[in-house]
């Protein structure tokens, strides 16, 4: 279907379903995307390294060696902005990039020079620029200009790729069917992502800037425009669930028009921004809490219900060999997404079940473009991912994640506090050691599923 779809750019309702899925673009959008790919590989590397760091500084035991809680705080911030920031913001590159026309080429190729140019900043900045790590939270900072300079050159390319991907639209002939729900949500997400940045601005207007060496002022800085992120990554991986769920030959018991409404559904929340911002701009705690509540509400409306369809599409559906990773991921995906959705309504007081939470949904997020990965490698001119690796990677890296996730859990009901390593951990009892531990043996395995990724990814992308 894709080589057909490549040379008539329309989708037709087939026998199994709608025809979930996105005709490859032009060559030039092609190349455009294959550079977001690479970039948002390239942070993972960076935050493998960081991450096996972490879980040896925070595992009972191992712990001893690490005596630098400096050390685990500036790895934690790289770390975090690597994984998270930087790398779904580059998958996000590549899913805009294949959405949008040939239009104005030249600007999403200046996007990805200017994001490049960022993370490189960002990643050299500890080595470079001796600063003080403060981990705020959605973007924990290094307080260093040489840091700083480097996250307001990424800030200027994602805004640069969003703005194109807005107004390089497709033909309207590639809006039909199936492939109008992908794009819609594609298109969706990038509207999301403007009301995110227009809220970091927004939270830097309002906020006093007495509190610039604090970790309380960049908490309130990216508050907002943090949470609205989160929309945007859903989108994406909604409606790459959507597509991941076409190519493993799922069956999927919606309509385009039915799809394309849940997906309609995940962006109609950040309308809400607004009136967060004019009603509570003189107080700060109450736009803390507005925000949660946003996301914690308006965060499960598309997720839900497009979630099921898609489960019960592959349960009535036939998959074979060569569709197993996208089956694989798309699978793993979803039930750490449920999982990390729902820890979100056990969270009390600030704990390591706010950080089981947030690992169960960012995993989904994480997965989610792992797959579409590895359907877009021939997709982009690449060879074929090995079916053997890359079906087996996402059950180890869900697996790792879901044992880390449970390790967390089980330490925050006791009280273990997140962001803090070794003594700092209070690790008095056998349960808070054991949770602990478990969190180690899920954060290992993860990190060995991550490095199985990366290199399926690397042999395929190999000309």
């Amino acid at each position: 279907m894709d080589s057909a779809c490549q040379q008539t750019g329309v989708k037709t309702e087939g026998k199994d379903g709608y025809g979930f899925s996105l005709s490859m673009p032009s060559e030039a959008s092609r190349k455009l995307a294959s550079g977001w790919l690479w970039l948002g590989i390239a942070s993972l590397v960076g935050a493998g390294l960081f991450a096996i760091l972490l879980v040896l500084s925070r595992t009972p035991y191992i712990q001893d060696i690490f005596p630098w809680v400096d050390f685990f705080h500036t790895a934690l911030v790289v770390h975090v902005d690597l994984s998270v920031l930087l790398w779904f913001m580059a998958f996000a590159g590549v899913l805009w990039s294949l959405n949008s026309s040939s239009k104005y080429i030249g600007i999403g190729w200046l996007a990805l020079v200017l994001a490049a140019v960022g993370s490189t900043a960002i990643v050299l900045s500890p080595f470079i620029a001796t600063g003080k790590p403060l981990m705020s939270n959605y973007v924990p900072v290094i307080q260093s200009t040489f840091f700083f300079t480097g996250l307001i050159i990424f800030a200027i390319g994602v805004a640069v790729l969003v703005l194109r991907s807005l107004i390089a639209v497709p033909a309207a002939n590639l809006w039909q069917e199936g492939e109008g729900s992908i794009r819609i949500g594609f298109y969706a997400a990038s509207i999301t992502a403007v009301f995110a940045l227009v809220s970091f601005g927004w939270s830097y207007a309002l906020i006093a800037p007495d509190g610039f060496e604090s970790t309380q002022y960049y908490d309130l800085l990216f508050w907002g425009g943090g949470h609205v992120l989160q929309f945007t990554y859903s989108l994406l991986m909604l409606a790459g669930w959507l597509w991941l769920a076409d190519a493993c030959g799922a069956k999927i018991p919606l309509t385009p028009r039915v799809a394309t409404i849940l997906l309609i559904l995940g962006l109609l929340p950040v309308f809400y921004v607004p009136v967060i911002y004019l009603l509570n701009g003189d107080n700060l705690g109450n736009y803390m809490v507005q925000f949660t509540q946003l996301m914690k509400v308006g965060g499960a409306f598309a997720p839900v219900p497009l979630g099921l369809a898609v489960l019960y599409g592959i349960g009535a559906g036939k998959s074979s060999a060569i569709t197993s990773p996208q089956r694989a991921a798309l699978l793993s995906s979803i039930v750490l997404f449920a999982v990390g959705g729902g820890i979100s309504l056990m969270i009390g007081e600030s704990n390591t079940i706010i950080t089981a939470h947030y690992h169960g949904t960012g995993g989904a997020i994480s997965l989610a473009f792992m797959g579409l990965a590895f359907h877009l490698l021939p997709r982009l001119g690449y060879r074929e991912p090995d079916l053997k690796w890359a079906t087996l990677m996402p059950y180890i890296y869900g697996a790792g994640q879901l044992l880390h996730i449970i390790g967390l859990l089980w330490s925050g009901g006791y009280g273990v506090q997140r962001k803090v390593a070794g003594a700092a951990q209070g690790l008095h009892g056998f349960a808070q050691t054991a949770g602990m531990g478990l969190m180690g043996l899920g954060g290992l395995v993860a990190v060995v599923g991550g490095i199985m990724f990366l290199v399926v990814v690397f042999k395929a992308m190999r000309r």
